[in-house]
């Protein structure tokens, strides 16, 4: 089903709109941010960004692997990301929006959604060496420069936050450099056994 060609229009569709809402839900912040790290402020946004074009890319029998390799990891990293943020401002506060459970459950499904498609990507290692430095420099840019996504009522706990995203950034590539490694061993597995 994950192939079909009605489904991933649908997908597509989704996560374009989806993609758009977000750099939307940036203005603000993006209106004030300096042009040099304009790139690296809309997360969530961008990584949708980077599946939307995969599924494009998809759809026209074509790969491009840092493309996918960019999708996976960046889904995964923003889609838990701001799942734990909503949880905490739950828990912090006492009380979300309806907006804060409406990005618990994008996210989420983000997140989900760039490993549903790990047999469909053709990425290898050195990708994910490029993958772990953007996140990395992007970690950077957002806690040392201040240019990390506003949650008020979360602001004490800032350097917590900001260890825990380092943490989650080298988790989510390596996650991911072994489920493709693990994908290729049972593929060769299927192989011999024919």
């Amino acid at each position: 089903m994950l192939k079909q060609r009605l489904f991933l229009i649908v997908l597509l569709i989704i996560n374009f709109f989806g993609t758009i809402y977000g750099y939307i839900w940036y203005g603000p912040q993006l209106a004030q941010t300096p042009a040099r790290f304009l790139l690296f402020v809309p997360d969530s946004p961008t990584a949708s960004l980077f599946f939307t074009i995969f599924l494009w890319a998809l759809l026209l029998k074509k790969s491009w692997p840092l493309v996918e390799a960019l999708a996976v990891v960046t889904l995964f990293k923003y889609g838990v990301w701001a799942v734990v943020m909503n949880v905490l401002m739950l828990l912090t506060t006492g009380d979300l929006s309806p907006a804060g459970y409406m990005l618990i459950f994008s996210h989420g499904a983000m997140a989900v959604q760039g490993l549903l498609y790990l047999p469909f990507y053709q990425f290898k290692t050195k990708h994910l060496i490029i993958v772990l430095i953007w996140t990395l420099h992007n970690d950077f840019i957002d806690y040392v420069y201040g240019m990390m996504p506003s949650y008020r009522s979360l602001s004490d706990f800032t350097p917590a936050i900001a260890y825990f995203t380092f943490w989650l950034s080298l988790v989510s590539v390596f996650l991911v450099y072994y489920l493709m490694k693990h994908k290729k061993i049972n593929h060769l597995r299927r192989v011999v056994r024919r």
